[in-house]
């Protein structure tokens, strides 16, 4: 039987969001786990599951990490993680899919769609273990899990953007 394991240290798991209408705040998730079951050689039959403890949220800024991690936003301590769990796989061109599936943040679950571009596999100099890459792309709406918070700027518009965007770049071993 064929174990897939993120390798963490060589994987990210980034975040932005439009901030006052004219830039963009961004962060990351220093911690999560990607569980995968399947076969990189038929992706479509695989199921992933992504748990991400929002305790990890990190901007930069310890009193917006903090903020983040309130009721205004996640509030983490009755909801400490964030999981996705896939439910479809589709291929969309050679290296390109099409993973949708339910999306739990602060206690709602929606289902989304994200980008996934398979990299490829290649062998470790370390160790010759099979390493396997993917670049994860895709957008929420944060008002849709409750996270509703905002203000409105004088000059119009409001501080925050509904769209949260997502990037992860994810390593996975193969044993």
């Amino acid at each position: 039987m064929t174990t897939i394991v993120l390798d963490k240290v060589h994987s990210t798991l980034d975040f932005q969001i439009k901030h006052m209408m004219v830039s963009k705040a961004k962060g990351e998730f220093e911690d999560f786990d990607i569980e995968v079951n399947g076969d990189f050689s038929d992706l479509e039959s695989a199921s992933v599951k992504a748990t991400i403890p929002i305790s990890s949220i990190n901007t930069g800024n310890e009193d917006r990490d903090g903020h983040l991690k309130s009721g205004d936003f996640f509030e983490a301590e009755k909801h400490p993680n964030m999981i996705f769990e896939s439910k479809s796989i589709k291929k969309v061109s050679d290296d390109e899919y099409e993973v949708t599936g339910d999306f739990t943040i602060k206690g709602t679950t929606n289902e989304e769609t994200f980008t996934v571009e398979y990299n490829g596999t290649s062998q470790s100099p370390m160790d010759g273990s099979t390493v396997a890459g993917f670049e994860v792309t895709g957008k929420v709406n944060r008002e849709a899990y409750g996270m509703t918070y905002n203000a409105a700027m004088e000059t119009g518009g409001v501080l925050l953007g509904k769209d949260v965007k997502f990037e992860g770049n994810f390593e996975f071993i193969v044993k």
